[in-house]
């Protein structure tokens, strides 16, 4: 079977960094951060990065971000205490869409990559349920 791969575009623009305590709940019976709790800190660093752009509207409004896809290949494990700081990137974007790449590391090893993740976001109307084009002020802080 082949391994599933989650590779950072070479042209991937980095947008934000969140730093992220590893909480001892965040373990799992093996010791070592649960490869759930990955896809939570994606989410926690893409919202922190969303609610640093102004005049989006997305939280409470009548169009946001749904997560259409995710992914999370796994390097090395995490284990408590730790601090994990999450690089957020993404490239140009579409007319509704967004794709999110993550690149994992901790603090006492920042220049060991522990886990690399994507995330397709899809604007949507919140009514319909269909995609919308982006919001203006998302759309001027993504590169291209």
């Amino acid at each position: 079977m082949p391994k599933p791969r989650v590779d950072i575009p070479d042209d991937a623009t980095s947008m934000y960094m969140a730093t992220i305590p590893v909480r001892w709940g965040d373990m799992d019976a093996f010791q070592h951060v649960n490869n759930i709790r990955f896809i939570q800190y994606f989410e926690q660093t893409r919202v922190e990065w969303l609610n640093r752009i102004p005049d989006t509207g997305w939280m409470g409004g009548a169009a946001g971000p749904v997560v259409a896809h995710t992914a999370c290949a796994y390097k090395r494990p995490v284990t408590h205490p730790a601090t994990v700081q999450i690089e957020l990137l993404s490239d140009a974007p579409g007319r509704s869409s967004i794709q999110t790449y993550y690149r994992v590391t901790t603090a006492s090893a920042p220049d060991t990559v522990v886990a690399r993740g994507s995330a397709s976001i899809v604007w949507i109307s919140f009514e319909t349920g269909r995609p919308v084009e982006l919001p203006a002020p998302v759309r001027n802080v993504l590169p291209g």
